[in-house]
């Protein structure tokens, strides 16, 4: 006996109920252990932090204690996850964030987080392409003695990454797995030869000493030392795309967030060693992006130098198919649930990958990088506004809205289990959320107090307002949307956050 497309079936994986066929559910068992950790690593994009976001803080904040930083941040991260790792065990969605916080905090808060983390998440995305096209425009001229704009290549980036997120999972995966691989591999090259070759102060660790984190650049430092961990955070987003996620999502967030903080410490605290803690903030002033290839240079010479910078290209590319996948999948999870169009909540029939909110978010990529291209008036090769300018707007005002969901996601842990009535045996877990929200907070506020250092504007700019404003009206337009639903569409405003689960409802409605 044959069916049509809206008659109900079972999924083999977890007996789960759909409706409408199995275009509405993210296809099952494509993710182990490996496969999701490499996915969620690939977003942190360590050869970008180590050659772009550490010489920026030594330069810019003059803080030595940026290893420090890190050890601080990753146990913030860790208290964070515990909760955050917890709640994945009860919910899997693949819209993370807001269907923790709408499980939690109400579905209208739920709506406003959706509409949060969709525009970080794109803007973390999108603000790559321009120094990718930067990157990219600059060794075509160096190896090839051929100049193009910088949106050139940007934009085939673009095109080239909507491609792969119509294809499999799996395929994304091993293209992000080896790329991150070598690019691990040759930064820790470079750690040991720091190590063996170190500056006129010795294997000195003065970095991780607590009075190298005074002065006013500590809270804006906090700010993009925080920005290098973001992607571990995404591993609940292929929840729905793993066999044992209640097993996985844990695993791969502890494994993610330990090995980045130790990662980072040590890489930052290598170029210390290579310069000396004395002449680290001189030195990255000086050298500014090309600390990392200035020291390499004189240690692990010319080829070496030059393959970094071919894997300082592939590694951004590889983060930018990571928040592009993230992204896909938090269209799908909204267009499920009633927040978007109904066209986003279904998966391509080919590869079952959420093929509808892969093409927005490169439709949406495509514009921005034509807007900014538009704008630009500067000669090929110069660095200034808008390629610069692409890259830290975006990348900060993605980096506030993550930093929002997670203290929010925070508080969204102890309401959960407090109204489960599972406080008592979740009190050490609700414990750390509560530390963890807190402390993500006082992040959340520097970030705002300090934007206009964050992308380089003056004290006066309106930039320094608009710019997080932006996290702010999609906050205000999610919670007016989640509003609207709960009026208009209670049926809809029940299934925010609800994922596999409402296609339950979608059986009972109708039978």
């Amino acid at each position: 006996m044959t069916t049509d497309s809206s008659s109900t079936s079972t999924s083999a994986a977890g007996g789960i109920s759909t409706f409408k066929g199995q275009e509405r559910a993210l296809r099952a068992d494509r993710l182990g252990t490996g496969g999701l950790l490499l996915s969620v690593l690939a977003a942190t994009a360590p050869l970008m932090v180590v050659a772009g976001v550490m010489p920026t803080t030594f330069a810019v904040m003059g803080i030595v204690g940026q290893p420090l930083l890190f050890v601080v941040l990753g146990v913030v991260l860790i208290l964070f996850s515990v909760g955050y790792a917890e709640m994945s065990r009860h919910v899997h969605n693949a819209g993370a964030f807001y269907a923790y916080i709408s499980r939690g905090l109400g579905g209208t808060a739920g709506a406003g987080a959706a509409l949060v983390a969709l525009v970080a998440y794109n803007a973390l995305q999108i603000g790559i392409y321009g120094i990718f096209g930067f990157e990219v425009s600059g060794l075509l001229a160096t190896y090839a003695d051929l100049e193009i704009a910088w949106w050139i290549p940007a934009l085939v980036a673009a095109l080239a990454v909507g491609l792969l997120g119509w294809l499999k999972i799996d395929v994304n995966a091993r293209v992000l797995g080896v790329l991150l691989v070598i690019e691990v591999l040759l930064v820790v090259i470079f750690d040991i030869a720091a190590l063996a070759d170190p500056g006129k102060e010795g294997l000195s660790l003065h970095a991780f000493n607590p009075d190298t984190l005074t002065g006013a650049g500590v809270g804006t430092a906090l700010c993009f030392c925080i920005a290098a961990f973001l992607g571990f955070e995404q591993a609940p987003v292929y929840a729905e795309e793993t066999s044992r996620p209640h097993v996985l999502v844990p695993r791969v967030m502890f494994l993610a967030v330990g090995g980045v903080a130790v990662f980072f410490a040590l890489s930052s605290w290598a170029l210390t060693v290579a310069t000396g803690p004395a002449a680290i903030v001189g030195t990255a002033q000086k050298q500014s992006a090309g600390l990392l290839f200035f020291l390499t240079e004189s240690r692990l010479g010319g080829t070496f130098t030059d393959v970094l910078h071919v894997l300082f290209v592939t590694g951004m590319f590889a983060a930018l198919l990571s928040f592009h996948n993230v992204v896909a999948r938090y269209a799908f999870a909204m267009g499920r649930e009633g927040l978007l169009p109904a066209a986003f909540g279904r998966t391509s029939g080919t590869s079952g990958a959420p093929g509808t909110g892969s093409l927005l978010q490169t439709v949406v990529a495509v514009v921005v990088v034509i807007g900014f291209a538009i704008a630009d008036d500067k000669p090929v090769g110069d660095p200034t506004a808008p390629v610069l300018q692409l890259f830290t707007w975006f990348g900060n005002i993605g980096a506030l809205g993550v930093i929002v969901l997670m203290a929010t996601a925070s508080l969204s842990v102890v309401v959960f289990f407090v109204r489960r009535g599972a406080a008592g045996a979740q009190a050490w877990r609700l414990g750390t959320s509560a530390l963890a929200g807190l402390a993500l907070l006082v992040i959340a506020g520097y970030t705002v107090k300090d934007f206009e250092v964050l992308v380089g504007a003056g004290p006066d700019s309106s930039l320094s307002w608009v710019l997080p404003g932006i996290i702010g009206l999609a906050l205000a337009a999610g919670l007016v949307l989640g509003l609207v639903l709960r009026a208009r569409a209670p049926e809809k405003h029940a299934r925010i956050g609800l994922g596999n689960e409402a296609f339950q409802l979608d059986k009972a409605a109708s039978s």
